[in-house]
Parts: C-alpha cells; structure tokens; sequence
C-alpha cells in the first residue's frame, strides 16, 4: 500500500530546531559565579547530563517547573533558589537560545507546499514566549506542548492532540526530531512517519535519519 500524501510536518523544538547558547554549562557557570559559585562550563555540562539522566522519568517532567528546581540542585550540587530562579529565567529568553542555520527556510518550504506545520514538544509554560521572542511563532501552524496537554513524548496523547488540532489522519504526517526514543518511536507508535534529526551525522538502523531539515521537504 503506498503512503498517504503528506498533509502536516510537526518538529520537536530543542535540539531540532533551536539550541542552548552558547551551551548549556556556560549559563549554567556563569550564574553560579554570580552567586558565589565557582564551577567551570565543563563541569556543569556534565553536571547537568548526569542529572538529566537520573532524573527523567515517565510522567511530567520538563513540563513542570518543580522539576527544573530538583535538576537545576542536583547540578549545582546545592540548593541555591536565587541560582535556580535566575536560570529558569534565562533559558526563558531568546538571548540563551540559537536558532539552527536550516531551519528558516525548512519552515518556509514547508509552508510553500500548503503543509500544516506544527511543533510537538516537551515544554514548559516557556515555549510560547519564547518563540515568539525568537520569531519562530508565526510560522507555526499549531503547537503541542506537553505542560498543556498534560502528557510528555513519546506518550501517544500529545502526537494525537497534534494531529487533531492540525486535523489530519496520522498515515498523512511527519514527524522530525532528534531523540529516536521520544520523537521516532513515539510518532510510529500512533501511526505516523518520522525522521530523526542526526546534525553530526551517522544513521540509526532501522529509522530515517538526516542530518539537514532541508532534506525532510526536498
């Protein structure tokens, strides 16, 4: 049987189509240091992985802002709350967030071929404002982000709240993020394709993968 034709392309957002800057360590040191803090970029990068990995787990995590509170402690290896409330507030902004080089002309591409495009992310109450500071919101279509639809990729329910605000069956969308856990597995689950975001390159056996977003409206 052949595919369905593509009626909406949905993105992850962090790590697909936008990126701490200029790292996540960096902003992390530097408002540690501010507080009295004396810790080194490198020493937060990993800080910060070693914590995400302990502490992510199914359910409502990224989408709750308690959540950052327990990482942001467990980073810093303290309980600072001035650290933990600036940095909530910093990585709210578009002055901490780059956006990739491919992504202007992905979504506008996208756009041209009459595509719904929308986002499905895991996110806090952050998101909007932040694309919107980004000038990334216009070009969206829809948004489903998990802290709304109380459910967090790869959860079935926030790929079929997307697909329902855009309307469309799943066998009729695409999917394009950088986790094969969250975004590929989570969208074949209900049905849709999917594309995994591989920007230093290499392939996942058994998944599309692309290393431009370009190549996902070529």
């Amino acid at each position: 049987m052949s595919q369905a034709r593509l009626r909406a392309l949905f993105f992850d957002v962090g790590g697909t189509l936008i990126h701490p800057w200029p790292s996540v360590g960096a902003i992390y040191a530097a408002v540690a240091n501010r507080h009295g803090l004396m810790v080194t970029p490198e020493l937060m990068d990993n800080a910060f992985r070693e914590s995400w990995a302990a502490l992510k787990r199914p359910g409502l995590t990224v989408s709750r802002r308690d959540w950052w509170r327990e990482l942001v402690f467990r980073a810093l290896g303290q309980e600072s709350e001035a650290c933990f409330e600036e940095l909530f507030e910093q990585f709210a902004h578009a002055e901490s967030w780059r956006i990739y080089p491919d992504v202007d002309e992905t979504l506008g591409a996208a756009r041209a071929r009459g595509w719904h495009v929308g986002a499905i992310t895991n996110w806090d109450e952050r998101l909007r404002p932040l694309l919107d500071e980004l000038g990334l919101a216009p070009q969206f279509d829809s948004l489903t982000v998990s802290c709304e639809i109380g459910a967090e990729k790869p959860d079935a329910a926030i790929f079929q709240a997307a697909l329902e605000a855009a309307g469309v069956s799943a066998r009729e969308a695409l999917h394009v993020g950088d986790s094969y856990d969250e975004d590929v597995r989570g969208a074949e689950a209900v049905g849709m394709r999917a594309v995994l975001v591989r920007r230093k390159g290499g392939n996942v056996s058994g998944c599309a993968c692309a290393r431009d977003l370009r190549e996902c409206v070529g």
